[in-house]
């Protein structure tokens, strides 16, 4: 079925959809079906309709497959465009199809325009407007799924109406606060209603225990594989070589090419291979796969073993393929005396015409395949004296062209390249492919599991081969599904070309999913941990949207992150009721029912700041913050604020909202509360912020591969906002100090936050400071340039295809 992955991808599938596609014996047949129905065999067609098509193959019934030609041609002359439009169809088809009824059943030629969207959206609001307001945001997810059974909304773009509510949401309820935050249930509430208030921290700590690396390294596959000294071997004296070497431990490594940064992907294989080795008692090589001098550079092998210890894990030695160049040479002349290798003079396109080319055809052998073994012997002795031009001759090993599995046909082993070795210098102008090189060195550092992605599969049997060829002790590899996240790109050569043209800063640009990027961002390892942990290690390849990562990173700040007032956009607020010199200090705990992390004080005067979305300049039915003639709560202060005026600059934007403090007089709960920083210069408030980064995804599509014109045109241009003017309440000089403390001031995105009702934040590497005042308790004087980076919001943003 390899000759429909053409005709798949020419309607908008990826390469690699089309792929599983063309192998699903029961779909691939009605997708061909369907487009030759739509008539794209040969031109292909748009995305939008392509994936119409694609639901249709996918989801036609039994019952609707005489009408596919009818249901197709609706979709190409635009009737339909939807696949809610699509459902419609083939449930039409099977109820008693006629074609009169067919536009009315299917919404063909309805539009809803976003006037009724607003409106509707807003009568449904006002009709339910007292369970909302009582129970805010826990309602949104059930007023999403009453969107569709409105009549009105029947044929409306999902993406509007859910847009459209959540604006409304907003509008009425005001952004999320601490009420909204998801409250876990107690499974003993009434153990729990008893325990003293140490409690709290056990608690906290459940969380953590369901992430044992020993349960997650026990179960399933993984938990299946072999121990130490059960694989076979060409020869039982190698494995009791091995044994003795390694007193029946488990022995693992990570074998990264320094010729990049990591990525989030790697972030599984770090775990999997560390976890693996710990979870045994067993211990893990960090080794740099240092073969190919032309793309590696010192600051990627510092920037891996970084990584490394950043997300918690030790070698327990550093090596390097290059360490071993001798060894593997000799094994090379070995497998050259054994008749099993040769040397080649065909060029790549001669090599890859005997393998049977692009098409797959029949394979032969090079014509130097049969060389003898002292000509061989000798011309590979002339590839390391540097007498051959690069690309001129290489090292094949004879393996097996009849055999199915490409990894069989001849691979090579050594090339000629005349770029210097980081390490070795110019020592050796010949160097080991990954293909002859992997397998030998896991054989060195007595590898018992040598575990590796599922792309590697087809080099199992190969790997196995080569151990045995040159007698050697042979590991066992096993191949897990790699970790894949929606939304982003991992190719380095990619990443790099968005480098070089600007579109991101570098490779530490928190919107990429590199790791040194995903620090910088302030996600803490932990949550990478936890959320490689969670997906499980199984054979199947993962592909998780991005949010499920924001999920994971979101709880566990929740639980770590010390809460901070802080307003990205201020208004000045004035107390006039109040004195002057009017100053109260305000205790402010650092986590709200959380008394283990403490709290801080914070100054409350005649003037303060409130966000200018927490302001309106008229009031309406179902807002509770401040407008003029309304009263709003403040979080911590003693009493609320009572708006009685405001002003104006010359281009009509509030600057000034003058407020009574409610401090006499019987007191009224206010309906909500809001945020605030105070103006104290004794108590040096407001801590001013030179720079916060609001990050957003950085593409707009889930793959962004494949948009029209190439990843580059799907960048979204609103992936970075920088605001200015932000301001902090003096909590955060504590919390900097302690932070400093307990640190050094090592790591600064380290210091993280959350900002309440707007965010999770951390420090960026760009701020600058003086550790040593700020351990002599001048902070203030030690903070020189504040630059903050958001994490990820307090939810999932509503902005998404």
């Amino acid at each position: 079925m390899d000759d429909l992955i053409p005709l798949f991808v020419k309607i908008g599938l990826s390469e690699q959809k089309a792929k599983d596609t063309a192998k699903n014996k029961k779909l691939a047949p009605t997708l061909e079906t369907v487009i030759n129905e739509a008539g794209v065999r040969e031109s292909g067609c748009e995305k939008e309709k392509g994936i119409l098509l694609y639901s249709l193959a996918t989801t036609v019934t039994k019952g609707a497959l005489e009408h596919v030609p009818f249901i197709t041609k609706k979709i190409m002359n635009g009737d339909l465009k939807t696949t809610d439009q699509v459902s419609a169809a083939i449930k039409f088809s099977e109820a008693g199809f006629n074609e009169e009824g067919f536009d009315a059943a299917t919404g063909v030629g309805v539009v809803i325009t976003a006037e009724q969207i607003t409106q509707a959206v807003a009568e449904y609001i006002e009709a339910n407007k007292q369970n909302i307001v009582d129970n805010r945001y826990k309602t949104l997810g059930p007023t999403l799924s009453n969107m569709r059974k409105i009549k009105a909304l029947r044929w409306a773009d999902g993406g509007k109406v859910k847009n459209e509510v959540e604006a409304q949401y907003l509008a009425l309820l005001g952004p999320k606060d601490e009420r909204d935050a998801p409250q876990k249930k107690k499974k003993e509430p009434k153990k729990a209603a008893a325990a003293p208030a140490g409690a709290n921290k056990k608690t906290n700590a459940e969380p953590e225990k369901k992430l044992d690396l020993s349960k997650v390294f026990f179960e399933g596959e993984l938990g299946k594989l072999h121990k130490p000294g059960e694989n076979p071997q060409i020869n039982s004296e190698l494995m009791a070589e091995h044994l003795k070497r390694t007193g029946t431990k488990v022995v693992t490594r990570f074998p990264p090419e320094p010729n990049g940064y990591l990525h989030i992907g790697h972030a599984k294989a770090i775990n999997v291979n560390f976890g693996y080795a710990k979870a045994h008692n067993g211990i893990t090589y960090l080794r740099y796969d240092d073969t190919n001098p032309e793309a590696e550079e010192e600051k990627y092998f510092t920037s891996i073993l970084e990584t490394v210890r950043w997300l918690g894990f030790e070698p327990f030695k550093i090596t390097y393929s290059s360490d071993y160049f001798q060894q593997l040479f000799d094994l090379a002349v070995k497998l050259i005396k054994k008749g099993l290798a040769y040397t080649c003079q065909c060029t790549g396109e001669e090599i890859n015409a005997n393998r049977g080319g692009k098409d797959h055809g029949e394979r032969k052998a090079c014509v130097h395949r049969d060389r003898s073994i002292e000509e061989t012997l000798d011309q590979f002795m002339k590839m390391k004296e540097g007498r051959y031009k690069e690309g001129e001759i290489t090292l094949r090993m004879k393996m097996d062209l009849t055999n199915g599995n490409p990894q069989f046909w001849d691979l090579i082993a050594y090339r000629v390249l005349y770029t210097p070795h980081f390490r070795t210098h110019d020592q050796w102008c010949i160097y080991p492919t990954y293909d002859f090189t992997h397998c030998l060195v896991d054989s060195f550092e007595d590898i018992t599991h040598s575990l590796c992605t599922t792309e590697f599969r087809q080099s199992r049997e190969s790997y196995y081969w080569l151990c045995d060829a040159v007698e050697v002790y042979k590991p066992v590899q096993w191949e897990y599904g790699r970790l894949n996240v929606t939304g982003t790109i991992m190719s380095k050569r990619k990443i790099l070309k968005m480098v070089n043209n600007n579109y991101v800063s570098d490779w530490d640009d928190p919107r990429l999913y590199t790791l040194v990027g995903i620090r910088r961002r302030g996600v803490p390892p932990e949550a990478i941990n936890s959320f490689v942990l969670e997906l499980g290690v199984t054979t199947s390849q993962t592909t998780i949207e991005v949010s499920r990562f924001d999920n994971k990173t979101r709880e566990y700040l929740d639980k770590t992150a010390p809460r901070l007032m802080s307003i990205l956009d201020p208004v000045r607020v004035v107390l006039t009721n109040v004195p002057d010199d009017f100053v109260e200090e305000v205790d402010v705990p650092n986590k709200p029912r959380d008394p283990s992390m403490g709290e801080h004080k914070v100054p409350f005067a005649k003037v303060l700041y409130i966000d200018r979305s927490d302001f309106r300049e008229e009031d309406s039915k179902g807002y509770f913050r401040l407008a003029p003639g309304k009263s709003v709560g403040l979080l911590y202060a003693k009493h609320p604020i009572h708006c009685t005026n405001y002003k104006k600059d010359a281009d009509g934007k509030v600057v000034e909202i003058e407020c009574v403090y409610e401090n006499e007089g019987e007191f009224k709960k206010p309906k909500t509360y809001i945020h605030w920083v105070a103006e104290s210069p004794k108590h040096n408030s407001p801590v001013k912020l030179d720079e916060v980064r609001i990050y957003e995804r950085l593409f707009k599509h889930d793959n962004p591969e494949t948009v029209e014109g190439g990843y580059l045109n799907d960048l979204n241009s609103h992936s970075l906002e920088i605001v200015k003017g932000a301001i902090a309440e003096v909590g955060m000089y504590d919390h900097i100090a302690d932070w400093v403390k307990k640190t050094g001031g090592k790591d600064k995105e380290s210091m993280r936050w959350q900002f309440t009702r707007t965010g999770y934040f951390c420090l960026d590497k760009d701020t600058e400071f003086d550790a040593d005042l700020v351990k002599a308790g001048k902070v203030k004087e030690a903070l020189k340039n504040i630059v903050i980076n958001r994490t990820v919001s307090l939810k999932e943003d509503a902005e998404k295809d």
